[in-house]
């Protein structure tokens, strides 16, 4: 599947999504070396990451509903416009002089806030830019590219900006967002969808997107995995930079490199989730990336070297990313094009309600047990996962 064979309208699609993906991963980090230079009260830095992290889990249901409700490609346009505006302002208090930890929290939950959004919308808008046999190679490119554009390029960027100036992140970061919704303008318009009857309210609206997950054997089963993985993945993340250093005995000095194999895994997962799919079939292709995932966590956890540690955390990372590019092309072809907002969003609140209750239990375990505990705790979660899921989408397939 080639990029033309995709179309001018997805690679505007995608160049929006990547160009959002490169910002946001110049102004996290930002955010976190600013709230540190302001302060070192561990509360007030800590509350600067959670307010980005809850608006997903609070407004995620209504992001959904209005991306079904609203023109989706003016809805992204406007969202990263309004973006652009936030970031720019927060850049100006920066330089200034003014911007104080309550100023950074604020501006993270509004650009959350609105990004999930511009999320519902971009998944709710992609099955209409290309062919639903393309839809598992779109979306491996767009986790590709997202990837590319966080872990390998802004990440380590943001660090190298922010000691020029520590304004300068967020400058970027605006010039992206404004960028992206110029693409999202760009696309051409769809045929204007015949008017609805008035709604019974927006948050009726998105409940309905809960209520379609929940009647669908299929996409539940595949949420309520997507759930639990995220259990497991983030309570593994939570402890990941313990357990390299002692258990794999990886360097301090060599752990970003370490580190650097889950983004390179990742990608190379989202480069071959099309040809999976084309090859087994998108049910069948979830089933294996489970097993094939329980396998290399299980390997991580038995690992006591930094290459073998390193090579079996990059497979994992490629199942990842395999593993949402599939359910996300399952979902938008299996879903009714005006529910497509509201069911993504339940799909992801629920998968990502799981990942804070991960890294707390994470975080008790270890203390008490010792991180290697957690690894293999975390193996044995996955294992159970895929025991759950894989009746349910066998025979869906």
């Amino acid at each position: 599947m080639t990029a033309t064979v995709l179309g001018r309208d997805y690679r505007l699609l995608w160049s929006a999504a990547v160009s959002s993906r490169f910002g946001d991963a110049l102004r996290t980090p930002a955010l976190a070396l600013l709230a540190a230079a302001l302060t070192r009260d561990p509360r007030a830095i800590a509350a600067v990451t959670v307010a980005g992290q809850l608006p997903p889990l609070l407004f995620g249901l209504l992001g959904g509903a209005y991306a079904d409700r609203w023109d989706r490609r003016r809805t992204m346009a406007a969202v990263d416009g309004a973006r652009a505006v936030v970031v720019a302002a927060l850049a100006g208090l920066v330089a200034s002089g003014r911007a104080g930890v309550a100023a950074l929290a604020a501006a993270a939950f509004l650009l959350a806030t609105l990004g999930t959004l511009f999320d519902a919308s971009a998944f709710a808008l992609l099955p209409s830019l290309v062919s639903p046999a393309a839809l598992p190679t779109a979306n491996g490119r767009l986790q590709a590219g997202t990837a590319v554009a966080g872990g390998l390029l802004g990440a380590p960027l943001a660090g190298v900006l922010f000691a020029l100036a520590a304004a300068l992140p967020f400058a970027v970061d605006a010039l992206t967002f404004a960028l992206a919704a110029a693409l999202a303008l760009a696309l051409r318009p769809l045929p204007a969808a015949p008017p609805r009857p008035p709604g019974p309210g927006v948050w009726r609206e998105a409940w309905a997107g809960v209520r379609w997950v929940r009647r669908d054997r299929v996409l539940w089963g595949v949420t309520l995995a997507a759930a639990g993985s995220n259990l497991a993945i983030s309570g593994l993340m939570a402890v990941l930079v313990l357990y390299a250093l002692g258990a794999l005995r990886v360097p301090a000095q060599a752990y970003g490199l370490f580190a650097a194999g889950v983004v390179v895994g990742g990608l190379l997962g989202a480069l071959v989730a099309g040809r999976i799919a084309t090859r087994f079939g998108t049910l069948p292709a979830l089933r294996g990336v489970l097993l094939g995932q329980t396998v290399a966590l299980a390997a991580f956890a038995l690992a006591r070297g930094p290459l073998a540690g390193g090579v079996v955390l990059a497979v994992f990372a490629a199942g990842t990313t395999i593993w949402n590019s599939l359910w996300s092309a399952y979902g938008q072809g299996h879903v009714p094009a005006e529910l497509l907002g509201r069911v993504g969003a339940a799909q992801r609140v629920i998968g990502l309600a799981a990942a804070p209750l991960g890294a707390a239990l994470a975080g008790l375990a270890g203390e008490a047990y010792g991180v290697g505990w957690v690894v293999g705790a975390a193996a044995g979660v996955f294992a159970l996962v895929t025991a759950g899921a894989w009746g349910t989408l066998r025979g869906a397939a």
